[in-house]
Formats: C-alpha cells, sequence, structure tokens
C-alpha cells in the first residue's frame, strides 16, 4: 500500500515529535550496537554513547516540536484566510452574476424602448454604446459562471480535441463569414478533459476573431500529438495580444497599473490549468500564435462529447 502525504503530514506537533523522538532513539541504539560490533567490544551497549546520543535526540526533538508547531500554526491560518476569501469570490460572483446581470437586463430593455422613439443619428449612436456596453458586461457574467462550476481536482474524462475545434469552426464560421479559417487536424485527437475543455478553446478562436481588424482575417489551427502531450495552435494575422496583458498572465498577478483587460484570458489559462494542461501566447509582426498543450488519452471507450461531435459532422 502506498502511503498518504495527506496522512503522513498532516498530525499534530506532538505526534510529529513523538514519532522523531522514538526513530532517533532507535537509531541511537542501533548505531551503539553497530560500533559496539564493529569495534569487538564485549559489552553490547556503551551506556556513556547512548546517553549522549539520547540527549541530543532530545534537544532536536524539542526544535521539530517548536518548527512543527510554528508551521502548523501558520498552516492553519492561511487555511482559515483561504476559505474566507473563497467564500468572499463566490458572494461577489453570484451577486455580479445575478443581481447586476438582472440590472442589466432592465438597461436592455429600456434601451430597446427608447430606440423606437429617437430619431436622431447621435442618440442613436449613443444608445448603441449604451446596449453595447451592457452586451458585454453580460458576457463578462457568463464567463464568470463558468470559471465559478468549474470542478477542480483530477480530470478522468476523455474528449475528442479534433471534434470540439470542428465544432467550434463551425459555430464561428456562421455567425462571421468574413473570417478564413485554415484548418490541419487529425481524423481524432483524445486528451484528459471534460466537456469545459470547449469554452477556452472557444475564446481561443473568438479572441483571433474579435481584435483582429485585418480586412483579410484568416485563422490557422492545428492538432498534433507528441508522446503524452497533444497541442492546439490556433494562429492568426491580426495585431496579437498586448505584451503588459501576457506579462500580467506571466505574473499570475493583477495591479491597478498592470490588468488584463478582459477576463477571457484568465478563462483561457484557468480552465486550461483545470483540465491539467498549459497556455503559451506568442505575438509577432505577423500576428499572435496561442498554444495549448493537454495531456494525451486513448480512445474513450464510451464516446463521450468527442463521438457525440464526430458522429453530428
Amino acid at each position: 500500500m502506498r502511503p498518504d502525504p495527506e496522512r503522513l503530514f498532516d498530525r499534530s506537533p506532538r505526534a510529529v515529535a513523538g514519532l522523531y523522538l522514538l526513530f532517533g532513539a532507535a537509531c541511537v541504539v542501533a548505531v551503539d550496537v553497530a560500533v559496539g560490533a564493529l569495534a569487538g567490544s564485549p559489552a553490547p551497549f556503551a551506556p556513556a554513547r547512548i546517553a549522549g546520543g539520547l540527549a541530543l535526540v532530545g534537544g532536536s526533538g524539542l526544535f521539530v516540536y517548536g518548527a512543527v508547531r510554528h508551521h502548523s500554526r501558520r498552516a492553519v491560518t492561511a487555511r482559515r484566510e483561504l476559505e474566507t476569501s473563497n467564500q468572499q469570490l463566490q458572494v461577489v460572483s453570484r451577486v455580479f452574476r445575478h443581481n447586476v446581470r438582472n440590472d442589466l437586463n432592465v438597461v436592455q430593455g429600456y434601451a430597446d424602448l427608447l430606440e423606437r422613439r429617437l430619431d436622431d443619428e447621435r442618440s442613436r449612436e449613443c444608445l448603441a454604446t449604451i446596449r453595447e456596453t451592457t452586451e458585454d458586461m453580460v458576457e463578462i457574467s457568463e464567463k464568470l459562471r463558468v470559471i465559478e462550476d468549474a470542478a477542480p481536482g483530477p480530470v478522468e474524462d476523455r474528449v475528442d480535441l479534433t471534434a470540439v475545434v470542428h465544432e467550434t469552426v463551425a459555430e464561428l464560421d456562421d455567425e462571421r463569414t468574413d473570417a478564413e479559417f485554415s484548418l490541419d487536424l487529425p481524423d481524432q485527437a483524445w486528451i484528459r478533459a471534460d466537456e469545459s475543455v470547449s469554452y477556452p478553446v472557444r475564446e481561443v478562436f473568438e479572441n483571433a476573431l474579435a481584435h483582429n481588424e485585418e480586412p483579410d482575417r484568416r485563422v490557422r489551427a492545428r492538432v498534433e500529438t507528441n508522446g503524452t502531450t497533444t497541442r492546439l495552435e490556433v494562429h492568426d494575422n491580426g495585431p496579437g495580444i498586448p505584451e503588459d496583458e501576457r506579462a500580467v498572465l506571466r505574473a499570475e498577478e493583477e495591479t491597478p497599473l498592470s490588468h488584463a483587460s478582459s477576463i477571457g484570458l484568465w478563462l483561457v489559462k484557468w480552465m486550461c490549468e483545470l483540465q491539467g494542461g498549459t497556455v503559451a501566447f506568442d505575438a509577432t509582426d505577423d500576428g499572435t500564435t496561442v498554444l495549448l498543450r493537454f495531456r494525451s488519452a486513448e480512445a474513450s471507450p464510451h464516446g463521450g462529447i468527442g463521438e457525440r461531435l464526430t458522429r453530428a459532422r
């Protein structure tokens, strides 16, 4: 039976110090017997050596007890602070998703009423800005819901990444027919993930289109498997993700002077990491390349999202 690290190290300071003393005393006796045997001593034990060794073990045991007690207290404090932070984030997320979204729906409703009453073009432009802003806020609330509903922990499901990419491109191609998609995909590319992996994949493609003002928008996607890793590479010919936003993701911290302009990039990063994957960004004069890496998996014997999407195609 393999030892459980949680059970080995999540013990009281007294238990850890007691185990240390018992182990240390046993080592002192064993070493003394071994030294006596090598030296050819007629007595099996040397009381002076044993006493000195036990004194050393006892003194170091006190140090171990103090150190473990100190770190245990810090761990308890950190756990309480983390639980409080999680509760605060959950409350803020729920309030934003429900209360703020309801208020935004009211704003959108009145905007629709005003649109039928306004005659001048300037007022219509202002109203269009209001509607666009509220739609952006509603979209952010949807992304917050995706992040909040994501289940942490090891992922045991399997997904066909090729099918996910085909579904995403089919939906976006219908919505934005002026963009050109180029796909280099294998017939199947199974990864260790669940259905929520479709959110970061879609976000990458949406960013490739939304931030590209070129008259001939092009998006190139390629999936390849290399041993235990399956890669999705999405390249566009747009201006690229600004360096300051990529720096925020690398630092995994936002500050008042350094922050990402949208939650979308955070969604890509967090959702991929929850699936056991990684994200990398590379911006050049030719555009932006986003690289998603996932753990490869064998084909699912029970079908799942990959098989359903394959049949749909």
